[in-house]
């Protein structure tokens, strides 16, 4: 699946973006923790730090399930009983799960990114548009040699809908709608079983083709999101190491060479970020399933215990 998402909004924008009802019908606005950690980008990769909305009761003992919380995590789930204290030590990919491996004695929360206006509003307020909220895991870890915890997560994918099929045939588990983000976070009151129902492809979904330019998550500007069309004769700006990557290629490296084959133009094939797409399904590092099974057989034995994360 794809290995870059977008979310741009300034902290209060996204806030209000996520608005809902509590379980007494009041109209409500996620509460923030470590805000400072949120830094909005055009162009987010795996490792980078995103808001995850997530029920507030996953942190504070009896709070209400139905209330929310938005809590910047690592995209990339470290598991509880990972032992390093280098993180470059794992070995897997957990930036995506797939959802055929997920088990109901979990917890689960919904991740928030962000969505693209049209041109004509792009600075504007908030309007007429909402996050695209996918489902997926999330878990505490805590530095062996002691110090704050990490909260990390990893987005639940499944099999591809149809329009994006040519694409990937992967993609993440989207909670179309108020009601299904809901009952995903109310773990409270809603069963795992029921909310799993909820993992499913969905074919309302729009999306673009855009520039090359995200392929590098060094460059942050709204020509990584912007459609493809709209930038027709427009210079792409990219960051300075990025264009002497660019040089150097197109002049000194080793490894260009001529296909030996011509290949196959694929015009209307969006440039999605092709360099973390499994090369293999067969290959067992380059997906989650190890990880997870591993994961919840060992949560099995050894529940962690709760953990709120740090506050400013």
């Amino acid at each position: 699946m794809c290995g870059r998402t977008s979310c741009h909004l300034p902290r209060e924008v996204l806030a209000r973006a996520c608005a809902y009802r509590d379980r007494q019908g009041h109209q409500r606005l996620p509460e923030w923790r470590d805000p400072d950690r949120y830094c909005p980008s055009y162009n987010k990769s795996p490792r980078s730090s995103n808001p995850v909305l997530l029920s507030r009761l996953h942190l504070e003992k009896d709070a209400d399930s139905s209330e929310r919380i938005i809590a910047p995590m690592r995209w990339g789930l470290v598991p509880y009983w990972f032992r390093e204290a280098d993180l470059s030590k794992l070995q897997i990919n957990t930036s995506n799960c797939r959802s055929d491996t997920i088990m109901e004695k979990r917890s689960f929360k919904s991740e928030q990114v962000g969505a693209v206006a049209s041109p004509e509003d792009w600075e504007k307020v908030w309007d007429n548009w909402r996050p695209l909220t996918m489902a997926g895991i999330f878990d505490c870890w805590e530095p062996p040699a002691g110090g704050d915890c990490l909260y990390s997560y990893s987005i639940i994918t499944v099999d591809s809908c149809k329009v994006l099929n040519d694409i990937h045939n992967r993609m993440p588990a989207i909670l179309d709608g108020e009601e299904a983000v809901s009952k995903w976070l109310d773990f409270g009151e809603v069963p795992a079983q029921e909310a799993l129902k909820l993992i499913r492809p969905t074919e309302n979904i729009a999306f673009h083709r855009v520039s090359s330019v995200v392929n590098s998550s060094r460059n942050n500007a709204p020509e990584c999101v912007f459609p493809l069309h709209l930038l027709a004769g427009k210079e792409l700006t990219v960051s300075a190491s990025s264009q002497k990557m660019l040089q150097w290629l197109a002049t000194k490296s080793p490894k260009k060479e001529e296909p030996r084959t011509p290949q196959k133009a694929e015009p209307d094939v969006p440039q999605w970020s092709s360099q973390f797409l499994q090369k293999s399904p067969g290959t067992p590092k380059r997906g989650s399933a190890g990880l997870l099974e591993r994961w919840l057989k060992q949560g099995q034995e050894e529940e962690p215990v709760a953990k709120r994360p740090h506050t400013q």
